[in-house]
């Protein structure tokens, strides 16, 4: 063996070693949340497919109507739909990609510039999660439970649905299942008392968070939003609440819109939390959400596991919408 043998090998396998090092942090960087999105959202590669046809002579009419076609099937809605293709058209793109970073822009101007990360500053932080029935409420409140104690922080549930049958019994389940305490009520009980006994025993433990599961009430019922006001108004205390979060379902569309207008105008509901994107659902509704709203999305629903909630981030929605199948 030549005596320069080794030093060599010793080389090959440094150059090796960085390079898996290398290739990891590109991974790693790389990972959230895009693929999670690529995986999603049902539009993805439609529109990218739309920017795709031959551009010799530039797109035509029957182009620009397929795009205008693209954006209202995915639940972009009418009004947001029409300003982004008069704004693509003015534009004047002169190649797929060109046209591509034209809609980008314009997609991403549709999307709300407010903060989507939790505002947690009390002592305890509260957090109110409120919405319609069969939206995912209480599946979105073990999801966050399991989340912020990942982050390492000591959460507390009050089960405050008390109009359920065996809503508690639920989310008992959920807590020992994430590892988190609850307070419960009896079944038919006040909600407002169970709210004022999770707040209590929060800071009689020393707990960071509440979480605060609500009655997935139905919008239009006049005595159930009243009541809503209650729990929130008992939540507050005698400060504010650090965060109400509509669970709104993704597979209701441009009709689930008027479920939140009416929360908006019952408590000052500050994010949205997007469930079941993972099923038919179109990611264009986002978009609907945030403009017509201006409440934004601040975690979208990608399955019923623990793990399957990811913070909503816009550049990576709108570059997986973009991307060609």
């Amino acid at each position: 063996m030549n005596a320069q043998t080794p030093i060599v090998l010793g080389v090959v396998v440094v150059v090796l070693i960085l390079i898996g090092v290398y290739v990891f942090w590109r991974r790693s960087k790389g990972a959230t949340p895009v693929e999670p999105i690529r995986r999603l959202y049902k539009t993805v590669g439609v529109l990218g497919a739309a920017l795709g046809g031959p551009w010799d002579s530039g797109l035509d009419d029957s182009d620009w109507a397929e795009i205008s076609e693209v954006l209202l099937a995915a639940d972009v809605g009418v009004e947001a739909s029409t300003r982004i293709v008069r704004g693509l058209r003015s534009a004047k793109p002169e190649s797929p990609d060109d046209a591509r970073g034209h809609l980008a822009r314009l997609l991403r101007s549709e999307l709300d510039d407010a903060p989507r990360m939790l505002r947690l500053d009390g002592e305890p932080s509260i957090v109110v999660i409120v919405g319609v029935n069969g939206t995912g409420k209480t599946t979105t409140v073990a999801k966050l439970s399991h989340r912020l104690k990942e982050e390492g922080k000591s959460v507390i549930i009050g089960a405050a649905d008390t109009f359920r049958a065996a809503a508690g019994e639920q989310l008992e389940i959920w807590a020992r299942r994430v590892g988190v305490d609850i307070v419960t009520g009896q079944e038919g009980g006040d909600p407002a008392a169970v709210v004022f006994d999770t707040i209590s025993a929060a800071k009689g433990r020393h707990a960071d968070i509440v979480i605060i599961d609500t009655a997935g009430r139905l919008h239009g019922k006049k005595n159930l939003m009243g009541e809503l006001k209650k729990i929130y108004k008992v939540a507050a205390g005698d400060g504010e609440v650090d965060e109400v979060l509509l669970v709104l379902d993704a597979t209701a569309g441009q009709n689930g819109l008027a479920q939140v207008r009416e929360f908006v105008e019952t408590i000052p509901v500050s994010g949205i939390v997007l469930t079941k994107l993972d099923g038919t659902a179109k990611g264009g509704i986002v978009i609907a959400v945030e403009k017509e709203l201006g409440i934004p999305v601040k975690f979208i629903g990608l399955g019923e596991g623990l793990d399957d909630m990811e913070p909503f981030d816009p550049d990576s929605f709108i570059s997986a919408l973009l991307e060609e199948s």
